[in-house]
């Protein structure tokens, strides 16, 4: 009998489980200077594939100029140094 099948089965799957597509701050930093970004301004630029359950942006890199983001979920501290560039985050 195969090794998998003699071991019990254990664990749990969430069916509830929301997955987002991930996007960092230096991904966004590559767009340029835009008036606004949003889900639909991310997919053409490719940083995209699949949304699944929405966009969340990570805090991980800088950005120098302000924007408008417009997404589902986004982190402390991508929502600081946002804000701290004199942009604006807005949760759809």
């Amino acid at each position: 009998m195969p090794f998998t099948r003699r071991l019990p089965k254990r664990g749990f799957t969430n069916i509830f489980k929301k997955s987002y597509a991930v996007v960092n701050l230096k991904d966004l930093s590559r767009l340029g200077q835009r008036d606004a970004i949003d889900i639909e301004a991310l997919r053409e630029a490719g940083l995209v594939k699949k949304i699944q359950d929405g966009v969340k942006v990570l805090g991980e890199g800088e950005i120098t100029y302000p924007l408008v983001l417009k997404a589902n979920r986004v982190s402390k501290t991508a929502k600081s140094k946002i804000e701290a560039a004199g942009g604006k985050v807005e949760i759809l």
